[in-house]
This record gives structure tokens, C-alpha cells and sequence, in this order.
């Protein structure tokens, strides 16, 4: 477990995060991370979770009217 300390950046307050991590979050200086609320706190992820429901969406569709898909796809 790490200890994440809080620091003053201009009127905001922001987290140092430790490179390992980052190492573990696959992420670095620049990207976007998302804190996602979930049952057992907060969650920061890399992944846009709007985006994965979207995806979900799209997953039903697609193997729903497959054969529509197939025959666009020619």
C-alpha cells in the first residue's frame, strides 16, 4: 500500500503519485486518468469507463445483426 501525499499546485491541490505507480497504471507524465467511484471508495483507471459502455453497446449490436454486418462488409 502507498501513502499519496497532497500538495498546493496554484489554487488546486494535487497528488504526487510514486513511478511505481505509475509503472503499474502504465501511464505517465501528460495522460488522462479517470477516478471512478465504486462500492469500496475511489478508483483511478487509465480507462474511460464512458467509452467501455459504449463499447458494451456496440458489442450487442454488432453480434445481434451480424449477418447484416457480414454483408456490408462484402
Amino acid at each position: 500500500m502507498a501513502t499519496l501525499k497532497l500538495k498546493a499546485v496554484g489554487n488546486s491541490t494535487g497528488v504526487i503519485l510514486p513511478k511505481d505507480i505509475l509503472t503499474h497504471l502504465h501511464v505517465e507524465q501528460g495522460d488522462t486518468l479517470y477516478v471512478v467511484e465504486t462500492p469500496n471508495g475511489i478508483e483511478l483507471t487509465p480507462y474511460d469507463p464512458e467509452f467501455e459502455q459504449q463499447m458494451d453497446v456496440a458489442r450487442k449490436i454488432m453480434k445481434k445483426r451480424r449477418s447484416v454486418l457480414r454483408e456490408l462488409a462484402k
